[in-house]
């Protein structure tokens, strides 16, 4: 990524969108309450450094002694992770505009992970005949997200 290229994400809706400075370590994290904001087997989060609200602001969750998380309450994404003392700031990866350019480079808290996680990757993928039934299902949907510009 350039030097000079924007990050920035939002929230499915639109009425959040934010922008960082830096990316630092992209995870997936297995812990319970993780799994549970994020209604996932996981949560994949990337730290932050600079992290700027442009439009919106977040409501958050005090989700434990020491963290809070952030969330649109339009639409419900779940945004951040944020440490109280200002420590450590993560953004759901999910959420930047692109999230290709933080990929998981580590699991957090693997040991509390779900049993079949592993195993996701290998799983079998449907046939010729049923992708193609998907993907024509899928042609007749309306997605209300907003969309980026190019998508």
């Amino acid at each position: 990524m350039p030097e000079d290229a924007v990050i920035s994400g939002g929230c499915q809706c639109g009425a959040l969108r934010y922008r960082v400075s830096t990316l630092g370590r992209s995870s997936v994290c297995h812990c319970r309450m993780c799994a549970r904001a994020f209604g996932g087997f996981y949560a994949p989060l990337v730290v932050v450094e600079g992290l700027e609200w442009v439009s919106g602001t977040p409501n958050y969750f005090q989700s434990s002694n020491v963290s809070r998380r952030g969330f649109c309450a339009a639409c419900g994404t779940p945004l951040t992770l944020e440490n109280l003392d200002g420590s450590l700031v993560e953004v759901a990866t999910g959420t930047l505009d692109d999230p290709e350019i933080a990929p998981p480079t580590v699991q957090i808290n693997r040991a509390h992970g779900l049993s079949f996680t592993d195993g996701i990757g290998g799983l079998p993928v449907p046939d010729a005949e049923a992708v193609a039934d998907n993907e024509a299902w899928n042609a007749g949907v309306v997605s209300y997200q907003r969309r980026l510009e190019g998508e």
